[in-house]
């Protein structure tokens, strides 16, 4: 038997960007907020700058499930908005600290099977 390994295509594995602007001016939006970062976080999302996160998916329906997770943890106030690129896309983002310029999140590491 010949063993294979079937690499993800980054055209067709995603990113699922969530970018948020939630009220912060009461002690019930500041928990609201907490809340749903937090809930970001557990589904594993990485924090790429504030109110900005993104999590790796396999594939177009994985960031549909993904989506619909968010749907369910949305909070009353405030805009949520959610984006997915391809991971090839998400390769070619310019990422600068200061002047001096680094790499984008590398994909975690992938599972091979035989």
């Amino acid at each position: 038997m010949t063993k294979r390994t079937h690499e993800l295509s980054e055209y067709k594995a995603m990113w699922l960007y969530a970018m948020f602007d939630l009220p912060v001016d009461t002690k019930r939006a500041r928990k609201e907020y907490a809340r749903f970062r937090k809930s970001l976080l557990s589904e594993g999302f990485l924090m790429l700058q504030f109110s900005v996160y993104a999590r790796y998916c396999r594939s177009e329906e994985a960031s549909v499930a993904y989506r619909n997770h968010i749907h369910a943890l949305l909070p009353p106030e405030g805009q949520v908005r959610l984006l997915t690129v391809t991971d090839r896309q998400f390769g070619k983002q310019e990422v600068f600290n200061g002047k001096k310029r680094e790499s984008a999140e590398p994909p975690p590491q992938q599972l091979v099977l035989f």
